[in-house]
């Protein structure tokens, strides 16, 4: 006796189909999973066996061979459960076959109820792009799986319930698509921040065009504080972005049931102590790290020097590339990795290195060792480096109001705009991210705006990488002001930012 059941599997962050065979024969009972599952999809045996008892089936007495194809892809996680229990009840002739173009996922509980898994998006994405129409998942998952264009999604509870429907060829009512209801959640505003003016407008530069931007300045300047409120003026989400980052996020599990889909940019911000792999991304079943979840979003890095070396360097390649590529015994997974990179640091080990209250108790050997954590080759693959100086008492005591957030975003969303019309049709997606054939035709320099970039290069010592990053910043400045050309102004600006030597007194 034989059956047959489709699911899905994820490798990286997209899904593929999984036939799931099952024999039953004669002989000592037994049950064996092949196609090479790991340990939490054969434990998948022991909560079948007790979900049929618990739901009132019989579960077969004989020798159960379950084949999950691809037998050479390696397969993990609980979600192939509920196909797997299906599988069974057809080859014991329980089930008639299973409608066509239909998937199954879904965790087991003891009890026969099913549990929510991970990477349910992708999996749906993948189950409609493959020609599948109906997707039946457990009931929490259900919203996730409806943003899935083309696709019937069938909400399960428990394992009573889709027998039940199989058996009497009554159908269950599928799951209504999720729609977006008003976003009542707020993020920190801008007009709480005192002072720093300056880092303000540098912020927002690095928000309207993609930018990386390091703060340096003392304890208590505001450095976490406008970090913090960085993604309150960050541009709009569009719906492809949004989809690209709640599949990174579902296959970690981080998505809300409630609101499936991401629709405010992330922003991660792990602490000093985090790992190489914990960043970049791996594990012996690789998984994406924070540079992913921060994906289309912000990465900040606060207290930077403290961040183990070899940690910070396995950033410089996906931040060049947008992409970054686990290699591990088990499999290679290539996870997409376009995020904003926002650092803060102390001048210092003790943060008053070249302060004028002259407080700073470090030795030049001190301030050195501390800052020569950071590699020359990351400082260059930043764009913008912004000194936040401590803020005076008159700033504080004043109760003048600071510009709110929402106009920030509103000339943020604007320059996006102007990147979004300029870059149709292809692959880029901001300022940050041009190719240098794009940077070439896009950011054109007159003969007194090459007279001062030069000047700049030679009395700062820029390298090709430096030159490349502050025509993209000004060309970013230029789309704030609505200038189609980089005028002199613009690029005086974007060389300021650049202006800052980390360690000067």
């Amino acid at each position: 006796m034989t059956g047959k059941v489709y699911s899905m599997g994820i490798s990286g962050i997209e899904g593929y189909p999984v036939l799931i065979d099952c024999y039953i024969g004669t002989g000592l009972p037994g049950f064996d999973l092949v196609g090479l599952p790991d340990a939490s999809v054969k434990e998948a045996r022991e909560r079948v066996r007790a979900a049929v008892k618990t739901s009132g089936y019989r579960f077969p007495v004989g020798r159960i061979t379950v084949n999950l194809a691809p037998a050479n892809t390696k397969k993990s996680g609980s979600l192939y459960d509920l196909p797997i229990l299906l599988c069974i009840m057809r080859a014991q002739g329980i089930l008639a076959p299973l409608p066509e173009r239909t998937a199954f996922l879904g965790e087991l509980g003891l009890d026969g109820g099913l549990r929510p898994v991970q990477g349910v998006l992708p999996m749906a994405i993948a189950a409609a792009k493959q020609g599948f129409e109906t997707l039946y998942v457990p009931w929490q998952n259900a919203p996730e799986a409806t943003l899935a264009d083309g696709l019937r999604v069938i909400p399960v509870h428990s394992v009573k319930e889709i027998m039940e429907s199989l058996i009497q060829g009554i159908p269950l009512a599928p799951q209504p698509k999720w729609e977006q209801a008003q976003d009542d959640r707020s993020l920190p505003d801008f007009k709480d921040v005192k002072g720093q003016e300056n880092a303000k407008r540098a912020l927002e530069i690095a928000a309207a065009g993609g930018h990386n931007i390091l703060m340096v300045g003392p304890p208590g300047s505001g450095k976490s504080m406008l970090a913090k409120r960085l993604p309150s003026i960050l541009p709009d989400m569009t719906r492809q972005e949004s989809l690209e980052v709640t599949q990174i996020h579902s296959i970690m599990g981080l998505v809300d049931p409630k609101h499936p889909l991401v629709t405010v940019r992330p922003f991660r911000s792990p602490h000093h102590t985090i790992s190489a792999p914990g960043l970049a991304g791996g594990g012996v079943n690789p998984k994406p790290g924070e540079i992913s979840l921060a994906h289309r979003g912000v990465l900040f890095l606060d207290e930077l020097p403290e961040f183990r070396k070899d940690t910070m360097e396995v950033m410089r390649q996906p931040l060049e590339d947008g992409v970054v590529t686990i290699t591990r015994t088990s499999a290679t997974e290539t996870y997409p990795c376009e995020f904003m990179l926002v650092c803060a640091m102390n001048p210092c080990r003790c943060g008053w290195y070249g302060d004028p209250s002259g407080r700073c108790t470090c030795t030049k050997l001190s301030v050195e060792s501390y800052l020569g954590r950071i590699s020359g080759p990351l400082l260059d693959r930043i764009d913008l480096i912004i000194e936040v100086p401590a803020v005076e008492f008159d700033e504080l005591r004043s109760r003048e109001q600071a510009e709110p957030s929402s106009e920030i975003r509103a000339r943020v969303n604007a320059a996006r705009a102007i990147q979004r019309r300029r870059f149709a049709g292809t692959a880029t997606q901001s300022n940050a991210r041009m190719t240098p054939a794009q940077l070439q035709s896009l950011c054109v320099l007159q003969d007194e705006q090459a007279a001062l970039m030069k000047e700049a290069f030679e009395t700062m010592g820029l390298t090709a990488r430096s030159y490349d990053r502050i025509l993209k910043v000004a060309r970013t400045i230029a789309d704030l002001d609505g200038s189609d050309e980089i005028e002199t102004c613009h690029l005086a600006e974007a060389i300021q930012y650049r202006t800052y030597q980390i360690g000067r007194r």
